[in-house]
């Protein structure tokens, strides 16, 4: 048999990866061998390892599997739905686990707070994403909602709906964010002009617009540092 075809049961005991694993810990894993511990098993012809690789390699990087649709994941011959569903399952896991070092209640004090607080949710996101985060008096998140999701270089936002999201939860004031698909956080003229308007109908409303970020790949602007609000 050749050596692209291995099996689990051919490899050396101390080099499977959940012996591995048990000796070494998660950390002294591959991303192949962490996935095909999740996989569990592979295919009559090959290895859960080798299945791993499979996957990694058609999604083109660790990032890119987070983008893989269920459907997308079970065109790899050795995935089934059952596998496919494992791995989004893991994928969501580890986005929520990133979030769990912030208390319940949810402090927003500056643009690194929101950035903390939603950049796992949205740095992968193929399309803009508008979200908005509704606060109370001692800045409290209250709420959050995704208000538009737009192409992939532009996301149309009306004040109507955003205010009328705010208002809904008696909310005093909202923070903006949004993604760049691009990973550049750099605010486009529209962005800027978005945010213009939304503060003006925040001042007719009464509920103050405390900052728009726009958050690219682990980097993020606040339009309000820059001096745009």
């Amino acid at each position: 048999m050749e050596s692209h075809n291995l099996l689990l049961r051919d490899v050396p005991h101390d080099e499977r990866p959940r012996e591995r694993m048990q000796l070494f810990g998660a950390q002294a894993l591959s991303n192949a061998e962490l996935l095909a511990i999740l996989l569990r098993t592979g295919t009559f012809a090959e290895s859960a390892v080798h299945l791993a690789q499979k996957v990694l390699i058609e999604a083109g990087s660790l990032r890119n599997l987070v983008d893989m649709s269920k459907d997308q994941l079970m065109m790899i011959k050795g995935i089934g739905p059952a596998k496919a569903l494992q791995v989004q399952a893991s994928i969501e896991l580890g986005r929520r686990l990133a979030r769990t070092s912030m208390s319940d209640t949810i402090t927003i004090r500056s643009p690194q707070d929101v950035s903390t607080y939603l950049m796992e949710d949205l740095r992968y996101l193929q399309k803009e994403h508008f979200v908005c985060l509704f606060l109370n008096t001692k800045n409290h998140v209250i709420g959050q909602e995704t208000l538009s999701m737009g192409s992939l270089n532009a996301s149309i936002v009306h004040p109507r709906e955003v205010f009328r999201a705010a208002i809904k939860r008696s909310s005093a004031s909202i923070i903006c964010v949004h993604n760049h698909p691009s990973g550049d956080p750099t605010p486009s003229p529209e962005d800027i002009q978005m945010t213009a308007r939304l503060v003006e109908a925040g001042q007719i409303i009464g509920i103050e617009v405390l900052d728009h970020i726009i958050l690219g790949d682990q980097n993020f602007v606040s339009l309000k540092e820059k001096g745009f609000m």
